[in-house]
């Protein structure tokens, strides 16, 4: 063991951990140098129990923003690590288009600390999935690398195949809540096969931004269609309404 440490202790000193937004050189397993950190926006303080958008003020109770409160959430509750914008944007695009997976396996400890104030009892983390086409091109799915990350570090229950998207959206940029959901309209469906090995199960959704929440809706919905017991959403970003 002491040769096998030695020789850790020299990579590291050799090929040190550098960040994963600018590439300067950090201790420890972060992810992110100091400055970065502070430019990343990770959330704290008081959210909206549905979306994890930020809220003023103080409370002990579970509290709700103006948006979900006009339309409930298909799901029970939601967290989220960092707002979308700034260095945090910059990350969210890296690890869905420039084939950085190592920013999804520092995610990890990110999304089981959000996850932490609503973590349901014997939880199963289950990705949002790509249409196949979306995911030949891409090459990979960008939240099951995020679920996959989440569910390692937190030693939970992951079924990366439980949901399948069987209709191929146009892109959702751009477009109102009641665009996205007329577009996702049956888009996923919970495989029959695992049907019955998630019944009475709390499940967590994993993505990667959360704009409107009409792609978790149609994720959660698919779910509860299949005597789940609960579901709750933990997303890398979640967007402002700007976004």
């Amino acid at each position: 063991m002491g040769w096998r440490s030695g020789i850790q202790t020299l990579v590291q000193t050799l090929y040190p951990t550098t960040c994963l937004s600018c590439g300067t050189g950090v201790e420890g397993d972060s992810g992110l140098c100091s400055k970065c950190w502070l430019g990343s926006n990770f959330i704290s303080g008081l959210v909206c129990n549905a979306c994890g958008s930020p809220l003023p003020g103080l409370s002990e109770a579970d509290e709700l923003c103006d948006d979900c409160i006009e339309a409930p959430r298909k799901w029970t509750a939601a967290r989220a690590t960092f707002l979308y914008k700034n260095d945090a944007r910059k990350l969210v695009w890296e690890l869905k288009y420039a084939d950085r997976a190592e920013i999804a396996t520092a995610a990890g400890p990110w999304l089981v600390k959000a996850l932490q104030p609503i973590l349901p009892e014997n939880p199963l983390i289950v990705p949002v999935p790509l249409h196949w086409t979306r995911l030949f091109k891409r090459k990979y799915n960008q939240s099951e690398l995020l679920s996959a990350s989440l569910a390692k570090k937190g030693n939970y229950q992951h079924m990366p195949a439980l949901l399948k998207r069987v209709k191929r959206t146009p892109t959702l940029l751009g477009l109102n809540r009641e665009e996205r959901e007329a577009c996702l309209k049956d888009a996923i469906i919970l495989r029959k096969d695992l049907a019955a090995r998630v019944a009475g199960r709390n499940l967590v959704l994993v993505d990667d931004v959360m704009t409107t929440g009409s792609t978790l809706n149609a994720a959660a919905e698919a779910c509860l269609l299949h005597n789940v017991a609960s579901v709750r959403a933990v997303f890398l970003a979640r967007a402002s309404k700007n976004d």
